[in-house]
């Protein structure tokens, strides 16, 4: 049985994320119970999502006008890309505390109520199942475990709206705080997708 598995990268900077990421499909090459698909956000960008994009999900499929069919097209083909894998690999920088705004596109095209996830009376239930995370966070500072770490709990939150729950992270951090600190940190990093990698 084959494992597919979905990688995102989101670096603006041909940076550590994606050297974490290149690492994460170094080790599965060569494995024939392994498919890769890397989906670029940086060379494939999405639009900031707008109205008119919003608004074409709530219209019935056979009433869409083409614009609206076309502007729907964008998510349900991300999201039918999504539900075709078993594992979501995001590689992601941090910017300015938060997710780079690439990657935040794309989450808000694959977060659609009555699609990924519905509202029931006990809450939010997601939709997509028997899929698993790993998160691989390139910072150049150390917030890992502070109240600085937006990024960890955002991107976990958005997961588990939708239903992905089981979610690895992998951090590396103090990458600008000099050479010893970025060589010794990556280093841990890429043991530790090491071990991600030895469990799919």
């Amino acid at each position: 049985m084959t494992t597919r598995v979905l990688v995102l990268t989101s670096s603006i900077l041909d940076g550590n994320s994606l050297a974490l990421a290149e690492h994460f499909k170094a080790q599965l090459a060569g494995r024939d119970d392994v498919a890769i698909t890397t989906r670029d956000l940086i060379a494939d960008e999405l639009p900031h999502l707008g109205l008119p994009e919003l608004s074409s999900w709530q219209v019935p499929a056979d009433e869409r006008t083409p614009e609206q069919r076309e502007l729907a097209a964008r998510s349900d083909a991300l999201i039918d890309e999504l539900q075709a894998h078993d594992v979501l690999v995001l590689a992601v920088p941090l910017y300015n505390l938060g997710i780079p705004s690439q990657m935040k596109a794309w989450f808000d095209r694959i977060l659609r109520a009555g699609v990924t996830f519905r509202y029931t009376e006990a809450g939010p239930q997601g939709l997509i199942e028997g899929k698993r995370a790993a998160i691989l966070a390139a910072r150049g500072g150390q917030y890992a475990g502070t109240e600085l770490d937006s990024q960890t709990p955002h991107l976990k939150h958005m997961l588990g709206l939708i239903g992905i729950t089981e979610v690895d992270t992998v951090f590396a951090e103090g990458l600008a705080m000099g050479e010893a600190q970025r060589d010794a940190a990556m280093g841990e990093a890429r043991q530790a997708i090491d071990g991600l990698v030895a469990r799919l």
